[in-house]
């Protein structure tokens, strides 16, 4: 039977993962660390759930960036101890841009907002040893365009703070996201176009998002070797947006894909964000879910990420 497209493009990655494997066997054999994305578990605090992770054995989060304001978000002495008595690390901070905070946004004071928003977070990512923070170019939950020149003023916009990156030794970590959410900046290839046009050297990186991915990509394989070296964290979930193991994900040609690119290696990550299907997923943030619902989502994404990781190296 003839193969669909989707599976044939799967095969050429499996047939280059084998023959890297082949040639070399001692590239292969660190597993990818995985971090996981707070912010979906709510109201919950910190704690508790950087406690959760550590039973289940995930070494890094990649903190909610909850610094809205001067006398808001995680406070560092805090943060660190937590951390700290659970052996878990900071990976990088999750960027959360609205339409209070958009850099693409046509009044200039909530352009203003978005970069003081950056530089709080680049305070917190930097004080906890993370390296990366996530940017998105327009507003999350705003699918609709304001008008033809939202790219040229999020690219302006960012350029006033890239320099900001370079200081602090972050990584700005561009996030392409679905159509569904954002009215621009919807797949790999426009990030990297994104990327171009900032033309900065604190501005570089690529964060991906397995379930974007799967609404603007041809093939998530293909765009995760198209990111390349640029990809330093990619948020997963599976095809429903639910734990690993519960969809359809091709999760193999995935994590084919990253080995290809040496992506199981210090400061890349692979990040849990199931947030569960739906439109704009932000006010899960306010939200409040029963703990073992969320230890059944940790476990079972964590299981299924390991046992897959080990199948391909079989």
């Amino acid at each position: 039977m003839k193969p669909q497209n989707f599976e044939r493009k799967s095969a050429r990655i499996e047939k280059d993962f084998k023959s890297f494997r082949t040639e070399n066997p001692a590239k292969i054999e660190r597993e990818i660390d995985l971090s996981w994305s707070n912010w979906g578990f709510g109201q919950e605090p910190l704690e508790q759930s950087v406690k959760r992770l550590a039973r289940y054995g995930v070494k890094f989060i990649e903190l909610h960036g909850n610094r809205y304001g001067p006398d808001l978000g995680y406070k560092t002495k805090e943060t660190r101890r937590i951390l700290s008595d659970n052996g878990v690390r900071c990976a990088g901070v999750c960027g959360m841009f609205s339409a209070d905070n958009d850099l693409s946004s046509n009044r200039p004071h909530i352009r203003q907002r978005a970069l003081d928003y950056i530089k709080r977070q680049l305070g917190l990512c930097q004080e906890l040893a993370g390296t990366y923070l996530l940017v998105v170019p327009g507003a999350v939950g705003r699918p609709g365009a304001l008008d033809a020149f939202e790219f040229d003023r999020s690219v302006e916009s960012l350029r006033l703070v890239a320099d900001e990156f370079v200081k602090s030794g972050i990584q700005a970590a561009i996030e392409p996201i679905r159509a569904a959410e954002v009215s621009f900046c919807h797949r790999i290839a426009d990030a990297i176009a994104y990327i171009e046009a900032v033309d900065s050297n604190g501005v570089r990186h690529i964060n991906g998002d397995v379930y974007h991915m799967l609404a603007g990509e041809a093939h998530v394989g293909e765009a995760i070797l198209k990111a390349g070296e640029r990809l330093v964290n990619l948020h997963m979930a599976d095809s429903n947006r639910c734990a690993l193991g519960d969809g359809q994900l091709d999760l193999d040609a995935i994590l084919r894909a990253l080995v290809l690119i040496g992506y199981n290696a210090a400061g890349h990550y692979c990040t849990p964000e199931p947030l569960g299907p739906g439109g704009d997923p932000y006010p899960a943030m306010y939200g409040k879910t029963e703990p073992r619902l969320l230890d059944r989502l940790v476990e079972k994404t964590v299981r299924t990420f390991r046992e897959r990781e080990a199948a391909i190296k079989e």
